[in-house]
């Protein structure tokens, strides 16, 4: 995604998304080799060259920056948006009530999938910071504010996208076709498509592409910072790990970059991989008991009492069953979608695919972790 949005970014700034046809260019640019792997590689130098300079200097210097103007770029984008004759159709569309729908099942399972991966909360993104915060930091405030901002992002992305698919769709049956075209068809071709027909086209389209760029970066530092910080306390410097990590992610991400169905795949398999590792960290929790987990850093309190009850009812009963609900819901979509292919490991979206490199990640993790714990032991003694 960094690297298309790179891409994206470059060809809207030249110039040359306006004398394209947005399909088979997407078409072609996703089946080629050297330009998706060049762009792959710039998003890893980018997000590696921040991680290297540190949490401080790198990581804290980035989000000062570009946080603020992501969220510049995505008001820019809504209030163009908003402005277009037509988009109140979209607008509607967005903020639109259906009471009904409250009770299907398949909406609050969706809801809830997209709030998990959206946050990054399976990846246990909010735990690696949370590291480097100062012991009076109040960590349930700076988690809700998390979830707040992330959303908050969310809704103006919506309002700078919906409106626009409404407002520059030749007629209503035509924009609702767009909004099921999914995410690379409505941001790579359609999105494109609609903004070459409005005054200032080009320069939105910039704005649009960059303001997916810098999102986009942001979620990959947070990853890369994970995978280093874990090989920082086994023992590497920063600079080693940085290098490691980055050099690592590039070779694995490669296939995906040249292979739009591998990309999917990997979407797909690793999505449904981030309720796994909820599930990790929820059964760590149950096992060091959720009070042991929680003194560490609850502040002494007359609330102490109702923060300790509520976050058993959480891991010993909401998340357990959340995880078993949401990802047998996604299993079974699977399943329909591929009646008699599910099993097959090499099937996009088969439960077999998804269950096979569940299990050889688990036993790879398995033998390194065993190896990175030797390594401490015998440098110990």
């Amino acid at each position: 995604m960094c690297g298309w949005s790179l891409k994206y970014f470059v060809l809207s700034i030249s110039g040359q998304i306006t004398n394209i046809d947005h399909t088979a260019y997407w078409q072609s640019y996703t089946a080629s080799i050297y330009q998706p792997v060049l762009y792959h590689l710039v998003s890893i130098i980018v997000g590696g060259y921040i991680i290297y300079h540190g949490v401080i200097k790198g990581v804290e210097k980035y989000c000062k920056i570009m946080i603020p103007a992501l969220f510049t770029l995505l008001i820019i984008a809504a209030i163009k948006a908003l402005t277009l004759t037509g988009s109140e159709i979209g607008r509607n569309y967005f903020f639109e009530l259906d009471l009904s729908t409250l009770f299907n099942a398949k909406i609050w399972l969706d809801g809830l999938s997209q709030s998990a991966w959206s946050t990054g909360a399976g990846w246990g993104l909010i735990l690696t910071y949370s590291i480097y915060a100062r012991k009076d930091d109040n960590i349930i405030s700076n988690s809700f504010i998390t979830g707040i901002g992330n959303n908050m992002a969310s809704i103006i992305a919506g309002l700078a996208i919906i409106p626009t698919v409404f407002a520059l769709s030749s007629n209503i049956p035509s924009a609702y076709e767009a909004l099921d075209s999914g995410n690379q068809g409505l941001a790579f071709i359609i999105i494109p498509q609609l903004f070459i027909k409005m005054n200032g086209g080009t320069v939105f389209s910039g704005v649009f592409f960059l303001a997916l760029f810098i999102a986009a970066i942001s979620s990959l530092i947070s990853m890369i910072e994970l995978a280093v910080r874990i090989m920082i306390d086994f023992g590497f410097s920063r600079k080693n790990a940085t290098l490691i990590i980055c050099i690592s992610a590039f070779f694995i991400g490669m296939p995906s970059a040249i292979s739009i169905d591998i990309f999917n795949n990997q979407d797909w398999v690793w999505g449904l991989g981030l309720m796994l590792s909820g599930a990790f960290f929820t059964f760590a929790v149950i096992k060091i008991k959720t009070d042991t987990f929680i003194d560490d850093w609850l502040k002494p309190s007359r609330y102490v009492i109702i923060y300790k009850a509520i976050f058993k009812i959480l891991f010993y009963i909401c998340l357990p069953i959340e995880f078993v609900i949401m990802l047998g819901w996604w299993l079974w979509q699977s399943i329909q979608w591929n009646p008699s292919s599910w099993w097959n490991p090499l099937s996009i979206y088969g439960v077999g695919g998804v269950l096979l490199q569940w299990i050889i990640i688990l036993l790879i993790g398995l033998i390194f972790n065993h190896k990175f714990v030797f390594m401490i032991k015998k440098n110990r003694n």
